[in-house]
């Protein structure tokens, strides 16, 4: 197995201990006959790949555009031929630019040529269903819900930019869907094991790879076969095509893992069209190079929505540094009227680790559904207890439970000191404890324990979720501290103690409650306070979708994964049906009509969301944005918050951002306003005030696109110690009356600096409620002598 977790996000931090004991069978017998070698003619020591950006394209002539690019790298290098061997990308469709192999002195040098903007080096990125879109409430039964209206997103297009897709899968099968939409203007490519005859068809309708920029990063030629890879758009780690299918995948039914969450597998718009870009090789290593040719690449051909989980370490990049090429092509996709939805990281629970957090982009945080796989676990008392798991072995019988007692307070048995060479663990049941240990340690234990001839782990930790982190056919049951108290408490009561595991069981309903997930990013926004992030929650927790068996060995082409990686692909799915739907709408409506609808309270039981991580507390827009998303709302949400492209041009003035700075994001020459120009007035479905010193004015437009004879008041919850104040507190609107602003005046009580207080702002006409958070915090200036 490849360690490369060093470079991994989201959902490969929870790597499924089967990795351990399964060889990766299907893969290798793929390959075993095919040394697929890949030449790398760079020289590492003197050159590397840079991205030389010229920004808006001076005409539409793409073929002239790529000529001029290959006359300006040949002008330095001096011919043709080593302009042609040097280049690897022209990027051609939403901007001008190209990426080539060059030397430091050479990148220099073309920096100071005319029409170059920016020239920076190539960097490496790391990658960040059957019962979710029940969950949400698109049930395929339902004649009035968005998956009915939307023609369960027929017409709409998604893109993926992830580790491409495995294409035998029964999730991008075409059955029953029509010819491809006529916008589309992109192909499948072939490659490695990749017929686009063969495997292309009215479902996945594009399939591209970009490798190049990859190549430049890595000394020597590249060879397929030993790295377990296809040089093509097949996925060889299978987190593309999970993705992808739980975004848009075809009905499947009868599915389940091993058992396990039982039901029909489909995708949130199963009529809509995939289009994979395949960027991550090695298990995820992406290069900038190449996410950005995707993005240019993904512009050009007509997608609609674009899903991205794919992000970079802290701490971020300004909105107009080249160096986050994510910002870069964004923008320019939403320019193009692409809606981009991101994953916001992994990192949480900690404060203010939220990843991708332009306002252009839809940012999404990881939450849970109704479903727990609960596991019995019974003493020799007959007390029973549940732990959870993905245990689909035998009952155990009552069987020896144990825990090795120390003297030494500092000694307790932590899961992180079981070693496999421990004695003591043969033939029983093993009771540990950890605070501070991460999933790798707990599957590490888990390992030792059968190695040294044991029959299980009970795991004690702080929090328990992610249950896809710890599938194995041996047996391990993650506890809380209070049941694994109370089994330490019989251990140590009993003469003899007992204990006795039965399989997991599946569990939906209201038996368990919305949380959202402890490992989800939190804000506030780093980069931009006054930017709220995450803007949206979707199922991230044990998502079961479409995989590559060659990754596991199993006979199950479908798996559980967990990460905001798993959830930005719900929210890409019903931006497709809400395109599908509402085909005029911009990206910002898209993420306003999500914003203002979703829930923030649990979807069933009506109680409320909770966040987790060292504490469990009540869930904040920090946690989660406007809340969970709630797509029949979504579809009909009353009032919009749109912005349009020179809004975020003016949010950039107001951020402070050079005049040059700005062009190069843009791609062309902006003029920022002559007025005052307030980072709070860019028109979010959100208020964030992160240094309020006494009062602020911040002003918001709604577009209705409901009923054209409206009339809308507003209700506010304020914020602990804030006064909030709206003008008008009442808008009414016609058919030739569709937009109306109002401003919201915002007044601290408090004497200190504070914290973060949360509150809400909504307009409601009695059957819409357009519910955007309010966050300030109070912040006096310090005096230091």
């Amino acid at each position: 197995m490849r360690e490369i977790q060093s470079i991994n996000k989201c959902n490969f931090l929870f790597r499924p201990f089967v990795r351990v004991l399964v060889p990766t069978v299907l893969l290798l017998h793929l390959t075993q006959n095919n040394n697929y070698v890949v030449a790398n003619h760079q020289d590492p020591d003197t050159t590397k790949a840079y991205i030389v950006y010229m920004g808006e394209r001076k005409h539409s002539d793409i073929v002239l555009i790529t000529k001029s690019h290959h006359e300006m790298l040949a002008s330095v290098l001096g011919s043709k031929e080593a302009a042609a061997d040097s280049m690897i990308y022209s990027y051609r469709h939403g901007f001008s630019a190209f990426a080539a192999k060059m030397t430091e002195s050479q990148a220099q040098y073309i920096a100071g040529l005319p029409g170059v903007i920016k020239v920076l080096p190539n960097q490496l990125y790391k990658l960040h269903t059957t019962r979710s879109w029940e969950y949400l409430g698109l049930s395929s039964s339902s004649t009035t819900n968005l998956l009915h209206d939307s023609n369960q997103g027929d017409g709409a297009i998604i893109g993926v930019i992830d580790t491409g897709v495995w294409p035998e899968s029964e999730s991008l099968s075409d059955k029953g869907i029509g010819p491809i939409p006529s916008k589309w203007k992109g192909f499948c490519q072939s490659g490695h094991f990749f017929d686009p005859k063969k495997h292309c068809n009215k479902k996945l309708i594009g399939a591209r790879y970009f490798i190049d920029g990859f190549l430049a990063s890595i000394q020597g030629p590249f060879n397929a076969t030993e790295n377990n890879e296809f040089i093509s758009p097949r996925d060889s780690d299978g987190h593309g095509t999970h993705c992808a299918s739980t975004a848009a995948g075809a009905f499947v039914s009868n599915i389940s893992f091993n058992g396990l969450a039982p039901g029909v597998a489909r995708g949130g718009a199963p009529r809509a069209r995939l289009a994979a870009y395949k960027v991550g090789w090695l298990g995820g290593v992406t290069s900038s190079v190449d996410i950005l040719k995707a993005f240019d690449e993904a512009i050009h051909d007509g997608v609609d929505v674009l899903s991205v989980s794919i992000g970079i370490d802290l701490p971020l990049y300004p909105e107009v540094d080249k160096r986050d090429v994510i910002y870069y092509g964004s923008f320019h996709a939403a320019a193009n009227g692409i809606t981009v939805v991101c994953s916001g990281g992994n990192s949480g629970p900690l404060y203010g680790t939220i990843e991708d957090v332009a306002p252009w982009i839809i940012t999404v945080a990881a939450s849970s559904m109704d479903r727990s796989f609960p596991t019995p676990i019974i003493l020799g008392n007959n007390q029973v207890l549940a732990g959870q798991a993905m245990y689909d072995g035998e009952d155990t019988g009552f069987v020896d439970l144990f825990y090795k007692e120390s003297e030494d307070t500092e000694g307790q048995l932590y899961c992180e000191s079981i070693a496999a060479n421990d004695t003591w663990i043969a033939g029983k049941l093993v009771l540990c404890f950890t605070t501070e240990g991460s999933e790798d340690d707990i599957l590490q234990a888990q390992v030792n324990v059968y190695k040294a001839g044991g029959l299980g782990l009970i795991a004690t930790k702080k929090t328990v979720q992610a249950m896809s982190t710890y599938y194995s056919p041996f047996p391990i049951i993650l506890v809380t501290f209070d049941v694994g108290t109370q089994i330490l408490n019989y251990f140590r009561s009993a003469r003899d103690p007992k204990i006795r595991l039965k399989p997991t069981k599946t569990y939906t309903g209201i038996q368990a409650s919305t949380y959202v997930a402890s490992f989800s990013s939190r804000g506030p926004n780093s980069l931009s306070p006054s930017v709220l992030k995450p803007d949206i929650a979707a199922p991230g927790v044990d998502i079961l979708a479409a995989y590559f068996p060659g990754k596991l060995g199993l006979k199950t082409m479908y798996k559980f994964d967990s990460g905001t990686s798993m959830a930005t692909p719900h929210i890409a799915g019903i931006a497709a049906l809400l395109k599908s739907l509402h085909p005029n709408w911009s990206p910002a409506s898209i993420k306003s009509a999500l914003v203002t609808t979703a829930w923030t309270t649990d979807p069933y039981s009506g109680e409320p969301i909770f966040a987790r991580g060292e504490i469990l507390k009540l869930a904040d827009p920090f946690d989660y944005g406007g809340g969970v998303v709630n797509p029949n709302k979504a579809k009909n949400p009353g009032l919009i918050y749109d912005i349009e492209t020179q809004n975020y041009i003016n949010y950039l003035c107001a951020m402070g951002y050079n005049q040059t700075s700005i062009n190069q994001l843009t791609g062309k020459r902006n003029s920022c306003p002559k007025s005052n120009n307030s980072v709070l007035d860019l028109n979010l479905p959100s208020i964030t005030v992160p240094n309020l010193k006494g009062t602020v004015t911040v002003t918001r437009t709604v577009t209705n696109v409901g009923d054209p004879n409206s009339k809308y008041e507003v209700v506010v919850s304020p914020p602990l110690g804030i006064v909030v104040k709206v003008n008008p507190m009442r808008l009414v609107f016609n058919p030739t009356v569709k937009k109306l602003s109002f401003s919201v005046t915002i007044t601290t009580l408090h004497k200190i600096t504070t914290e973060y207080y949360f509150g809400s702002l909504t307009w409601t006409d009695k059957v819409h409620q357009v519910k955007i958070p309010i966050t300030v915090k109070t912040e006096f200036p310090q005096v230091f002598a």
